[in-house]
């Protein structure tokens, strides 16, 4: 009999940089976005955009889902493999969908997306406030370039010793460990919960990435949105905001506990939980 090879593509490499540098453009849109709010908004509706940008943070990973519900139920091979030749449907386990067409499909949406950030002005005039004019503002151009490199100077040289004072701050620590242990936790889920619900359900991976998108992440947008719109009718303060975010997240972790009585019954699996005979 003849040795069978195994597989060694490489390609693997190539989507490991592409999402290396998915993740280098997308990463400086939160804390510059939230700057960006933050800086040209008045106080008062600073909260309600938050939200705004937070809800729109989880309406695109709802629609990847869809997305990704959709590619699933195609064939991986679609294009080069007829219909009429796949033999397995999508709830067989030896299915894969075709994942590689959500990441082109994303891929030419976030270059579009992308073009119209060209398009932005450099500087905008603050919400509330008239416009300054030509003379002053370019009178003004030179001074904000000198503190500009000043503080670019300044920001280089202090940057560790104030890494370390936000390391030694309790609360900013605090707020990492509790962000570290929310992300986790959904992360896990996102990980976990398709396949659970593949074999406790019988589901195809499509409807279980369907079912997951749908039942949580519209959730998560009704939050975001009602809880900025909440702040800004009622002015809440940093301190208001903190305890309704204590009180909230303990409600949130009494309801997860309870889910430890939901149990199913464990699916037979031949070798496992039962015998082979």
């Amino acid at each position: 009999t003849e040795c069978e090879k195994e597989p060694g593509s490489l390609l693997w490499i190539f989507v490991m940089v592409g999402n290396i540098v998915r993740g280098m453009g997308e990463t400086p849109i939160m804390p510059l976005g939230i700057s960006y709010l933050e800086d040209f908004a008045k106080a008062e509706n600073s909260p309600f955009y938050l939200a705004c940008l937070h809800t729109a943070t989880v309406i695109g990973p709802f629609l990847g889902l869809l997305l990704a519900s959709f590619c699933a139920e195609l064939f991986v091979d679609i294009g080069s493999v007829g219909a009429d030749e796949i033999t397995i449907t999508a709830t067989d386990a030896r299915w894969v969908g075709a994942w590689w067409l959500g990441i082109l499909i994303c891929a030419l949406l976030n270059l579009l997306v992308g073009i119209p950030f060209w398009f932005l002005p450099k500087s905008l005039v603050k919400e509330g406030e008239t416009n300054e004019p030509e003379e002053t503002s370019e009178k003004s151009v030179a001074p904000l370039q000198e503190n500009y490199k000043n503080e670019n100077k300044q920001t280089i040289s202090d940057f560790i010793p104030f890494l370390k004072a936000l390391f030694h701050n309790p609360v900013y620590m605090l707020f990492i460990c509790i962000t570290v242990l929310q992300f986790s936790a959904f992360d896990g889920m996102i990980s976990f919960m398709p396949k659970y619900l593949e074999q406790q359900f019988g589901k195809s991976a499509s409807d279980a990435i369907f079912l997951i998108g749908v039942y949580n992440l519209p959730v998560l947008c009704v939050g975001y949105f009602s809880g900025g719109l909440f702040m800004k009718k009622f002015k809440i303060n940093i301190y208001q905001a903190a305890n309704i975010a204590f009180w909230v997240s303990l409600l949130e972790y009494l309801l997860y506990f309870a889910t430890f009585w939901t149990v199913c019954d464990t699916s037979p699996v031949a070798g496992l939980t039962v015998s082979y005979q």
